[in-house]
């Protein structure tokens, strides 16, 4: 069988797929406007994805005036799904999407500790066919994102102190072996900034703090998650605070800060035991000052070293940095008058984290689907013939 090379109509129906993907429902109009291609290069690329399973008709345009309605075009439900999962030191959520980002349902629960990997494995598993049950179509990728370095996507580096058990790759390997389907792994910082920039199609570039369970970071140059050849890129809490000899990790992680507050004189089991502590209890200001500091120190790094445009904080510290941001921000505008915009982001706890992540399936998905148009092509016995459907 000799190798064919895809040819134009067959970058064209690529197009038309990418386009459908990312913008469904949209009408036959609106289709030829955004990707360029003729009226007749557009019905048929769209009759060959409808016999492929990748295009229904939705509903109808109502036109005011004279004029033919126009009908939407979509991607059926059977199309396939992909799963988004926020693995929490604290709380898991799986959200379960179709191909055009619709929810097929989702789940929200307590993190389960575990000391056994494969045992781990399977609770994940589980959650997801949970959240998955009414789905249809094949499952074409999960991303887990974990409060933890991630390299190529399988590797754990450093997560919280918890979640010990999960470094390495033992836990992608079983995940991935379960489900049957391609399954990545990243830092729940990466995929907070991916939701951010979702949210926000204005922000470019931008860096995000997480402040959970432990410190984690991200940023993004022209929307594009940066990602380092080493483990030890976004390694920023192991950076000093600029208070004693704290590290920034050491304040700006739940874990650190408690420790941190117990060690002044506050009583307290959980970091939220902080938020109606009295302002004015002296061992809660000093708490308040050093996190105050290490939240400066922190935007400083990033705003000096990476320019970004806005810096945003997530995750369980949230209420303490926005009780701190008006001084953060007089003291920045001492060191840095042209800084960037510091704020935080609400997150839904064990769904935000797992909207980041169902946005990265889907980029990842439509990727693959359209490579594997491209390359049925070059599987054909001749030249002429329909690629199969994939």
């Amino acid at each position: 069988m000799s190798s064919i090379n895809p040819t134009p109509r067959d970058y064209n129906k690529a197009r038309v797929l990418d386009v459908v993907l990312s913008h469904a429902p949209l009408t036959r109009n609106g289709l030829i406007e955004l990707t360029g291609l003729s009226k007749a290069t557009v019905s048929r690329a769209v009759e060959e994805l409808r016999s492929d399973g990748f295009v229904v008709d939705g509903g109808v345009d109502a036109v005011v005036g004279r004029g033919r309605p126009s009908t939407y075009l979509d991607v059926p439900e059977t199309a396939g799904h992909v799963v988004g999962v926020s693995f929490g030191a604290v709380t898991t959520g799986v959200l379960v999407t179709d191909l055009r980002g619709r929810e097929v349902g989702h789940v929200i629960v307590p993190t389960v500790e575990h000391h056994d990997v494969p045992a781990a494995g399977r609770w994940l598993v589980d959650l997801i066919a949970q959240a998955g049950a009414s789905a249809r179509g094949p499952l074409r990728q999960v991303v887990a994102a974990l409060p933890a370095h991630v390299r190529d996507g399988a590797e754990v580096f450093r997560p919280a102190d918890p979640m010990r058990i999960f470094s390495g790759r033992d836990l992608h390997r079983t995940v991935e072996e379960l489900i049957g389907a391609p399954v990545t792994f990243d830092s729940d910082a990466n995929a907070s900034l991916l939701q951010v920039l979702m949210d926000d199609e204005s922000v470019h570039d931008a860096a995000l703090f997480s402040l959970s369970s432990t410190l984690n970071f991200a940023t993004c140059r022209n929307k594009e998650l940066a990602r380092g050849r080493t483990p030890a890129f976004g390694d920023i809490g192991s950076l000093s605070s600029g208070f004693g000899d704290r590290t920034l990790n050491g304040l700006l992680s739940t874990a650190g800060l408690v420790k941190f507050a117990r060690e002044h004189g506050l009583d307290i089991e959980r970091v939220e035991d902080l938020w109606p502590a009295p302002q004015d209890h002296r061992a809660r200001a000093e708490m308040v000052e050093a996190f105050t500091t290490a939240v400066t120190t922190a935007v400083s790094i990033v705003a000096v070293t990476l320019d970004p445009e806005s810096v945003y904080f997530v995750g369980r510290l949230g209420p303490l940095v926005d009780e701190v941001l008006p001084e953060v921000r007089e003291r920045l505008g001492q060191t840095l008058p042209d800084g960037p915009r510091v704020t935080t982001v609400s997150q839904v706890l064990g769904l935000s984290v797992a909207r980041g992540a169902v946005h990265a399936c889907l980029g990842m998905t439509h990727d693959r689907l359209r490579d594997t148009l491209l390359k049925a092509r070059s599987q054909g016995p001749r030249q002429g013939q329909a690629a199969p459907a994939f």
